[in-house]
């Protein structure tokens, strides 16, 4: 179906003291034939490991960069030093300008780096590679129902640039969605197999869209909100999503990350699309490919992975 392989991919993190080596994780990777792969940091063993691969690798732009990449000499080697020296034999498939920093501090950084970035990589003769950056659903003022969906007004004029620069540039605006932290916010209002994907009825109606998942739910709502802005014709990426196995009670379980990821995957690689946008396959990474032990934050954020340490799965997954 795919010319160019699978549409899913998965985010390799690399926040612990066990993980295996990059030449062994590229060895995973393609024993699975996963041929996509985002990287959070131009991590030099990563990237050198990817060299040759095939792998198409999303490179993230750390946060810590943002404020210094509004300037333009700074971008130029950022670019020097983390593109460059791998162009030719890296695949690389977007450069991600900042995570989940929107709405924030950093935000009014994003679009300045933005361009600031993509000017390098035109310097540089490397003009092929879209810029874009990652939000979650916190830029949404309103998301239900899902063509409600609209930007906070602490996001808005933020995203309005970004729209605008995507637009321009004919990029994607990668979208980290997670159904999990959805249903842990609120379980009064949504039900379990609305996020595990297995309600086999139409739990929401939206006009003259049908919702039986909060995947779609949550990705028509994000496009809703590109529409009222201008980006009707920005596509989506997820970057990020996924569930926990473990470390909240019989919601992160084993069976339950088995059957949201499994779901997922056949969800995102058949071409039924969301109901705002049918008829296609979705770009999707999973978070994440490691079980990590230094990450911070919830007990349940280092139980995110389809595999252990030692490579052994944490449950089965159905790559296509």
């Amino acid at each position: 179906m795919h010319a160019e392989g699978g549409v899913v991919g998965v985010n390799y993190g690399r926040l612990g003291n066990n993980l295996p080596s990059p030449t062994a994780v590229v060895n995973l990777l393609k024993s699975r034939n996963i041929d996509r792969v985002r990287l959070f940091s131009p991590d030099a063993d990563a990237l050198n490991a990817l060299r040759g691969s095939g792998i198409k690798v999303v490179l993230g732009v750390p946060n810590d960069d943002l404020q210094k990449l509004g300037d333009s000499s700074f971008a130029k080697t950022w670019i020097n030093n983390n593109i460059v020296p791998y162009r030719n034999n890296v695949q690389f498939r977007y450069l991600a300008v900042g995570n989940e920093v929107i709405p924030g501090g950093l935000a009014g950084n994003v679009p300045p780096a933005m361009q600031n970035l993509n000017a390098a990589l035109k310097a540089a003769g490397i003009g092929d590679i879209p810029v874009t950056t990652a939000i979650h659903s916190a830029v949404l003022g309103t998301s239900y129902p899902p063509s409600a969906g609209q930007f906070s007004n602490a996001a808005d004029s933020v995203m309005r640039s970004i729209v605008g620069f995507l637009v321009a540039n004919k990029s994607p605006l990668l979208v980290n969605i997670y159904p999990y932290f959805a249903y842990t916010g609120n379980p009064r209002d949504i039900q379990l197999d609305y996020a595990l994907f297995t309600a086999n009825r139409v739990v929401i109606t939206d006009g003259n869209n049908q919702y039986r998942n909060l995947f779609d739910a949550m990705v028509d709502s994000t496009y809703a909100a590109l529409e009222k802005v201008g980006g009707g014709n920005v596509e989506i990426v997820i970057s990020e999503s996924g569930w926990p196995s473990a470390q909240n009670g019989n919601i992160a379980t084993i069976p339950n990350a088995r059957t949201y990821i499994n779901n997922l995957v056949s969800h995102v690689s058949g071409t039924s699309g969301t109901p705002r946008r049918p008829g296609k396959s979705i770009e999707t990474y999973i978070f994440a490919l490691f079980n990590e032990n230094q990450k911070g934050g919830l007990a349940t954020e280092q139980h995110f992975g389809l595999y252990y340490p030692d490579m052994t799965p944490v449950y089965p997954v159905n790559f296509p």
